[in-house]
């Protein structure tokens, strides 16, 4: 009996590779969903039951002057951006998931539509209350955070172009961009919370102040150069050079992201989202 000869073990471990570099970056966005979706729900909770039962003073436990008496253009600019953030949080997941664009294309569309328009909204909101209101944080922060706007309303005016153009290629890759960049906030949090959780502390900035230079550091790389869109380019490159080698240590390290995540996800979960519901 003839039997086909077994591919080669180059062509083997090519093969290998790219299955484990998929399957680094499904596992990775199902852990990230999770904790996406769990930040949406304490958004909804937290934000919804304040506002339902008017006590608007409870905004400010988590935003400074989050509300202001007397000033309702403002708390309506920050209300919108709390609503639309939940939608961001929310729905930016059911956006990649290569089913629901399959079976639901209408409901892709449209919700691809609020999407942008949220991230456009959310984003200038973000800067009216950073540079009117004040945050914590240092100018560093602030600066970079602004930076972050700008991404923002940019890869979405980028992601509209080419869904209008239908050139639908270059549209995923504007939407895969800029909902890197829209979770920038969430990205902080939970690495924040992962850091304090391996630390068992507090290390290298001052709770109080909410300056130093660990703080300084994760702006930058989560704000101005974010390693999230870094890790992405890197992914994508890996996937088309489809060298074994590269896909390998790609996948190690969206391994290790997700690692990271699963363990700011629960930080967060345990020390913010769940004692404030």
């Amino acid at each position: 009996m003839v039997t086909a000869n077994p591919l080669p073990l180059k062509e083997r471990n090519a093969t290998y590779a790219a299955k484990t570099l998929t399957y680094a970056a499904a596992i990775w966005l199902a852990v990230a969903t999770v904790g996406q979706w769990l930040f949406g729900i304490y958004i909804l909770f937290f934000y919804g039951k304040a506002t339902i039962t008017g006590d608007f003073e409870r905004w400010n436990d988590v935003l400074p002057r989050g509300y202001v008496e007397g000033d309702w253009k403002g708390n309506l600019i920050i209300g919108a951006h709390v609503l639309l953030a939940a939608i961001l949080v929310i729905g930016g997941p059911l956006q990649l998931i290569p089913q629901i664009r399959k079976r639901l294309p209408h409901f892709h569309r449209w919700l691809g539509r609020i999407y942008v328009v949220s991230a456009i909204v959310v984003s200038t909101a973000g800067l009216f209350m950073l540079w009117t209101r004040g945050t914590v944080g240092d100018a560093t922060q602030h600066i970079t955070n602004s930076i972050q706007a700008i991404y923002i309303v940019l890869f979405a005016l980028l992601t509209i172009k080419y869904a209008r153009s239908r050139q639908i290629a270059k549209h995923r890759v504007w939407a895969l961009r800029l909902f890197m960049v829209v979770n920038g906030v969430w990205f902080f949090r939970v690495l924040l919370m992962g850091w304090l959780v391996i630390n068992g502390g507090p290390v290298g900035f001052n709770p109080k102040t909410f300056t130093g230079p660990f703080l300084t550091v994760l702006s930058i790389f989560t704000y101005a150069i974010p390693a999230s869109l870094i890790v992405l380019e890197l992914y994508w490159y890996a996937k088309r050079k489809q060298n074994s080698r590269l896909s390998f240590v790609t996948s190690a390290l969206i391994f290790l992201c997700t690692i990271i995540t699963i363990i700011g996800i629960f930080g967060a979960t345990m020390g913010m989202w769940l004692p404030r519901l």
